[in-house]
């Protein structure tokens, strides 16, 4: 499986049959999907804790990192795919609609290259 070979729909499909043929799906519900994403985002990020940002090219060029930093984001990936399943949210409708939202409120013409807080809708 590669991004370029797979669909989100296949992804999907792989981590509900890996949580049925487990029996998961009562320990699968929002709450504690959305609290597993935090603890493997928190795991993803002790990857990179106390790195400087000059020293990160580096630190990811080291096989163990990319290792362990490729796992965590695997993790993250899974259960937000669980979260999608258990919610039937369609990701890509959901991806789509927020990119809307982010086009009006960072125009490029006004965020190109540099970012601040947009101001406060009135």
């Amino acid at each position: 499986m590669t991004d370029g070979q797979t669909t989100l729909a296949e992804l999907r499909a792989l981590v509900a049959e890996f949580v049925a043929e487990r029996d998961w799906q009562k320990f699968h519900d929002a709450k504690n999907l959305a609290m597993a994403i935090a603890v493997e985002a928190a795991e993803l990020m002790e990857h990179f804790q106390w790195a400087r940002s000059d020293e990160l090219p580096d630190l990811t060029s080291q096989a163990e990192t990319r290792r362990g930093a490729e796992e965590e984001i695997a993790d993250v990936m899974c259960f937000l795919l669980a979260l999608c399943n258990a919610l039937d949210v369609d990701l890509s409708a959901a991806v789509e609609r927020k990119m809307g939202k982010n086009r009006a409120k960072y125009p490029s013409e006004d965020y190109r290259g540099r970012y601040f807080k947009p101001k406060p809708e009135a």
